[in-house]
């Protein structure tokens, strides 16, 4: 595998093909991540098309439409806003799963496995707010004030609960997705191995046992006897 800013084929990096290989339709929608973002979308769908379609009403008396969620007008807006970017949102990483093994750099593999596990995580979350939020107000609204938009109001409090696991799903596969090229990368890293360093040895053919005195030097031989100081 490809270091980090390399550009060449990142073969099996990420939990996909190596790159350039044919496209299989089949076996690209037996994935469990696409098949968790199928499911992630269509329950979207569903909550928006429920919001967008009944969720607001209005009495028999009065032409003034009103969120059927205890008349929170942000209780509707919530559920459409995070259904539809939701929606849009698995759409793109849908392609992205497509694309995903035609990719060859390993570093642009690695930030779309963070994105796809970072939003992942943020919409289990939304979702999980969503669906409290819903169902408090669901719980606030009187019968008598709905009277259409009851069922679509209840399936959409469903489905935001069914989006928690759906969504909670995407993050345990992108997290494998990303484990497997960490994993990946540290298998196909060789640490060199640093050279042992030998000891010092002494200079060549020299031996302190052949020391010589060095020339033009003389030592003073000890005088046998008296000698007279010479007469000028």
């Amino acid at each position: 595998m490809e270091g980090g800013g390399g550009g060449g084929a990142g073969g099996g990096a990420y939990g996909a093909a190596k790159a350039g290989g044919a496209f299989d339709l089949g076996r690209f929608l037996q994935q469990p991540q696409v098949l968790a973002r199928i499911a992630s979308a269509i329950f979207a769908l569903i909550v928006f098309a429920c919001l967008v379609g009944e969720g607001y009403t209005n009495l028999p008396s009065s032409s003034q439409l009103f969120c059927i969620f205890n008349h929170n007008e942000d209780a509707c807006r919530y559920g459409i806003g995070i259904g539809i970017l939701a929606f849009l949102a698995c759409i793109f990483f849908f392609m992205v799963d497509i694309y995903f093994p035609q990719i060859s750099n390993t570093t642009d593999r690695k930030y779309l496995v963070l994105a796809d596990l970072g939003f992942s995580g943020l919409w289990t979350f939304l979702w999980f707010i969503g669906f409290c939020f819903l169902t408090n107000q669901w719980t606030w609204t009187q019968a008598k004030e709905v009277p259409v938009g009851a069922d679509s109001a209840r399936a959409a409090i469903t489905f935001s609960f069914f989006s928690i696991f759906s969504w909670g799903l995407l993050i345990a596969f992108a997290y494998k997705r990303y484990k497997m090229g960490v994993e990946d990368f540290a298998h196909s890293y060789v640490d060199p191995t640093p050279e042992v360093p030998t000891p010092y040895s002494s200079y060549p053919n020299i031996s302190h046992d052949s020391y010589q005195q060095p020339p033009f030097t003389h030592t003073a031989e000890a005088p046998g006897g008296y000698q007279p100081p010479p007469v000028y």
